[in-house]
């Protein structure tokens, strides 16, 4: 057991069993040069003598195809899965990428499952294999998200982004010198993702005061703790060392534990992530080129901040709060408008995320990405509803407008 998942299960010690045995899925994680040589004798010991590896054509050359060959010799059948991009180029984790990755596990008998690549490939990989029910095994290719070790499949269903419950993985292989060749983009969009945390722990606790979401405090620190020690490590980052790219991979894993150990995916996922989404589906339909998952998240976490911040200074209408007539919510908006206020000052003003994205190489904010004005705006007044479940401060916004001082 290595150093993380040693650490978060110490942290989670006095929890009950039936939260603490939300981590059990994974039983392994190895962040560290050479890890993808350690892959055939998990394998072995596991007896998992067949296997289906999913990969594009990027992931192929750089981790699949050296792997594949070292399975090969130690007498695991292995089906590679390449997946096939749009006519943008983009592998797309919808109903055709998941029907070929089933199909495949299917037809050639496989134990498990091993996701070579990014969070696309992870999401269609734990579905494929949460639906024959195999376990999947994480290969990253890239310190590019923090779902790797998720639970969730966010995938897209006749162009509508859904988040559906699947299996975690068993274990993790982090190679570093694999993620250290990946492009810096990826990197930045890692660090873009980590970054969002300050806005969706803001919108967990907002929803735990407001609507009464279940909420679990060790998982929000050890989000808070993993988010930390990448803005320390900024710099390192930055610069792509190996030092900073094993601190970033083990930041993002360790962000996947605290979702895997809650159950969900609050701790890491808020209003940004609902932005982000929104935009994805919007790109679909469009047909145009998708955006870097962690990219959209950085720069999305600006204009959340933007936007909280600015409602944070300016206050509620306090007499409408308390009206006859106002719902739930906005009663207990109202008497929590304090301490909720109080949190809002804990998420770093705008400019100091864009500052910290342009350090790492990332987009600064919306104005550096292809998302125009409009959907920009039309994605703040609707993106809530991509999570409808959820209740954040950007959903308040839109649907207790009046609260608010204009």
């Amino acid at each position: 057991m290595t150093s993380i998942l040693s650490n978060v299960r110490s942290l989670a010690a006095d929890l009950p069993a039936r939260q603490l045995s939300n981590l059990d899925e994974v039983e392994l994680v190895r962040i560290q040069s050479g890890a993808l040589r350690e892959v055939a004798g998990y394998l072995e010991t596991k007896r998992w003598t067949s296997v289906v590896m999913v990969v594009d054509g990027n992931t192929y050359d750089v981790a699949g195809q050296p792997l594949a060959s070292l399975l090969t010799k130690s007498s695991i059948q292995v089906q590679v899965t390449k997946l096939h991009p749009d006519r943008k180029g983009d592998v797309i984790a919808d109903e055709v990428s998941l029907i070929q990755v089933i199909l495949d596990i299917q037809q050639n008998g496989a134990k498990a499952v091993l996701a070579v690549g990014g969070g696309t490939i992870h999401d269609i990989s734990r579905y494929g294999a949460y639906t024959a029910g195999i376990p999947f095994i994480s290969i990253p290719t890239a310190a590019s998200v923090d779902g790797f070790n998720s639970k969730g499949a966010p995938i897209i269903i006749r162009g509508e982004k859904k988040t559906i419950p699947a299996i975690g993985p068993s274990a993790i292989f982090a190679d570093v010198d694999i993620l250290m060749s990946a492009p810096p983009q990826l990197t930045a969009a890692g660090f873009g993702d980590m970054l969002g945390k300050y806005t969706s722990l803001f919108d967990w606790k907002f929803g735990s005061l407001v609507a009464d979401e279940p909420y679990l405090q060790i998982s929000a620190e050890i989000t808070r703790s993993a988010l930390n020690q990448c803005v320390k490590g900024m710099e390192q980052i930055a610069e792509g060392t190996e030092e900073g790219v094993r601190l970033l991979m083990g930041a993002l894993v360790e962000s996947g534990l605290a979702m895997l150990l809650f159950g969900q995916s609050h701790p890491a996922s808020g209003s940004e992530h609902h932005l982000s989404h929104y935009w994805e589906m919007e790109f679909i339909r469009l047909g145009e080129k998708q955006l870097l998952h962690g990219a959209k998240v950085g720069a999305a976490c600006v204009e959340i901040s933007k936007l909280y911040h600015r409602l944070g200074e300016q206050g509620l209408e306090l007499n409408r709060g308390a009206s006859r007539g106002a719902d739930d919510a906005a009663l207990r908006i109202t008497q929590h408008w304090n301490e909720i206020r109080s949190y809002i000052t804990q998420i770093p003003e705008p400019s100091e995320l864009a500052d910290m994205m342009r350090t790492v190489g990332g987009p600064a904010g919306v104005s550096e990405l292809p998302i125009k004005s409009e959907l920009l705006k039309r994605s703040l007044s609707e993106a809530h509803k991509v999570r409808s479940s959820r209740y954040t401060l950007l959903r308040a916004y839109n649907e207790q407008g009046y609260l608010f001082v204009n």
